[in-house]
């Protein structure tokens, strides 16, 4: 009965976090680029002696979906979508003061006033770091991710660089504790020429709010019968104390 008991609230317990997955997935339903968390549990052994027949259920939501969000034309030179799987790499900070890279499918560029590539207010990279353009009068991506620029006075666009684009196996990238798609090795992912992109195109959220809202309903039911199921162990317990009394 002990044991029951134990299970039946580490069930509970994933219940909620799982609850709290799928919410923070429908919050950002409208936000580009975003890639959904996927709920994933396994079961856990306590360790210490005694304890062979108590499990927890371990949540283990660092998951990506990897499914394409999406995509509406914008017109907008600096709007840039990835077609197909890959991703655009961006400068993360480190704590030691080192950058590293963080991964989006967020092609909504910006250009500072001193020609620093962004988004979202992190630096995009390219061949050589962060994307710097020179003075121009244009700026266009092409289809390889080459950054173009019309320089003023001229009539032909240049390339000046290229975008980093990557595409890992969906196993080999997970989300860090401020929600960045990262590398699970923590190293720099290869620069992948096969990936390609569309100018003037903006991906949307890959979250179903269809799919999450059945799945909240659907771990809803779960947090009851794991409810029932402790209150049963309860009454087996209490009536068992009832027993050793009398």
């Amino acid at each position: 009965m002990d044991a029951l008991i134990y299970t039946t609230m580490s069930g509970a317990e994933r219940a909620l976090r799982a609850q709290q997955v799928h919410a923070n997935n429908l919050a950002n339903l409208e936000t580009g680029g975003f890639r959904a968390d996927l709920e994933l549990a396994t079961d856990q052994a306590v360790s210490g002696h005694g304890y062979d027949a108590r499990h927890l259920s371990q949540l283990r939501a660092n998951a990506v979906a990897a499914r394409e969000g999406a995509v509406r034309e914008t017109g907008r030179d600096l709007d840039v979508a990835i077609s197909g799987q890959g991703y655009f790499a961006v400068e993360l900070p480190g704590q030691d003061g080192q950058a590293g890279e963080a991964y989006t499918r967020a092609g909504h560029f910006d250009i500072s006033a001193e020609g620093a590539l962004s988004v979202n207010g992190r630096a995009v990279l390219g061949d050589g770091g962060p994307i710097v353009l020179p003075a121009y009068q244009r700026v266009a991506i092409a289809g390889d991710g080459a950054v173009l620029v019309q320089a003023p006075g001229q009539q032909d666009l240049q390339p000046v660089d290229r975008l980093k684009l990557v595409k890992p196996e969906a196993a080999a990238v997970t989300k860090n504790f401020a929600g960045l798609i990262v590398a699970r090795s923590g190293e720099p992912l290869p620069a992948d020429e096969t990936v390609k992109v569309r100018g003037g195109f903006l991906e949307g959220s890959n979250v179903s709010a269809v799919e999450e809202m059945v799945a909240v309903m659907g771990i809803s039911r779960d947090f009851e019968v794991q409810m029932k199921l402790y209150r049963a162990a309860d009454a087996m317990a209490d009536a068992g104390n009832r027993l050793i009394r009398e």
